[in-house]
């Protein structure tokens, strides 16, 4: 590293590699931190690996936005790239006169969103394509796939350092100053303690990212930037079952939406298992609790009927950074120039949760609107 850069993302997640994938030039410094040994150990390593549809997020948000935008641009980079991928398709149940309702709403909400292709099913026509799933209807979501999210992180690597970008690993940023051109960076690694200048720094800490807004003199509380965490629980499913859904499966989800419900995620490999559950925790802990199998059991057993107790061990979990405190409303994605706090040049990414991994090329998109201002400014190529 220099002691002068261009343009430095703080956090080497998937939002943060994408946002380096599209703004590295060989005429500009970037640079990427992270504080860990490696890229995408937190939040981007321990999700579903969905690429979701959009079909559940209020009409006119980012999260929207963002992941309508990001699923048509995925989908184009996996075929374009080889990143391994599968476009399955996703069922939502119902399981009664409620939840049918219900379909119709979100169905409704989808269009809005610029969704093609939602479909309302009978139970007929659901077990049709899903012969061993019970429930009174569904909606098929032709758009739904998963993704190899390893691969799609590698990638945005690679496209950063072909753009000339650097990826600075076990590094962590312990202090931001604002100065006249940008930002005094205070880092530590393995050295000890150093500085450099940035003169556009963009926050993608994912779980932290509401210190690095405070390192920066956000007040966080003010702001409404204070993360809750929300850990959410895989169980894996016997091997033998894998094979009885084509699809991803989802219960109709909670109207708070603090998850999606707990519901079937297939692997590339085609493995099956279930998950995530969501509750708020007060720290990082990534341990599964065995004693949650019932109701993970009880959860899915209406809809799925061929899983069994004992079909079920623990697996891996993990924690969203959530906007939404415990029983309040949906909060959008956090993704803002900061000039109005006194702080231009400073980009915040704070509660990229659910859909982040989807919307990820789209989140990249609309932050490199947010700074090709500034380095048209600066007179650095853009």
């Amino acid at each position: 590293m220099s002691d002068k850069a261009d343009v430095t993302i703080i956090g080497a997640g998937v939002v943060g590699l994408a946002i380096a994938a599209q703004v590295a030039s060989k005429d500009r410094e970037v640079y990427v931190l992270e504080k860990n040994e490696k890229f995408g150990l937190e939040i981007s390593s321990r999700q579903s690996g969905v690429i979701h549809s959009g079909i559940y997020y209020p009409e006119g948000s980012l999260k929207a936005k963002m992941c309508v935008a990001g699923n048509r641009i995925l989908y184009e980079l996996c075929e374009r790239y080889s990143i391994g991928h599968r476009r399955l398709g996703k069922l939502m149940v119902a399981t009664g006169d409620q939840e049918t309702r219900e379909l119709q709403t979100l169905v409704e909400r989808g269009r809005r969103n610029g969704l093609d292709g939602l479909k309302i099913l009978s139970k007929q026509e659901m077990k049709e394509l899903e012969p061993k799933v019970e429930g009174v209807a569904a909606i098929l979501s032709p758009s739904t796939g998963i993704i190899d999210s390893y691969a799609l992180m590698k990638y945005y690597i690679a496209k950063a350092k072909d753009g000339g970008g650097q990826i600075v690993y076990q590094t962590k940023v312990v202090g931001i100053e604002k100065i006249a051109d940008g930002y005094k960076v205070t880092i530590q690694d393995s050295t000890g303690e150093s500085s450099f200048t940035t003169k556009i720094l963009i926050n993608c800490a994912g779980l932290h990212s509401d210190k690095v807004a405070e390192l920066a003199g956000i007040d966080i509380a003010k702001a409404g930037y204070k993360l809750y965490y929300c850990k959410g629980e895989y169980f894996s499913v016997s091997s033998s079952k894998s094979t009885l859904v084509k699809r991803l499966i989802y219960p109709v989800p909670s109207t708070q939406l603090s998850g999606l419900g707990i519901h079937v995620n297939l692997d590339m490999d085609g493995r099956m298992r279930l998950g995530p559950s969501a509750y708020y925790v007060d720290r990082i802990d990534y341990a599964v609790d065995s004693q949650h199998r019932q109701l993970f059991y009880e959860s899915v057993r209406r809809f799925l009927p061929f899983i069994e107790y004992d079909d079920l061990e623990p697996e891996t979990a993990g924690i969203r950074p959530k906007l939404q405190e415990p029983g309040g409303d949906v909060k959008d994605f956090v993704i803002r120039d900061e000039s109005d706090k006194g702080l231009p040049r400073f980009i915040n990414l704070i509660g990229i949760e659910s859909p982040g991994l989807t919307a990820s090329p789209a989140i990249a998109n609309y932050v490199w609107g947010l700074i090709k201002r500034y380095l048209q400014s600066d007179k650095v190529s853009i």
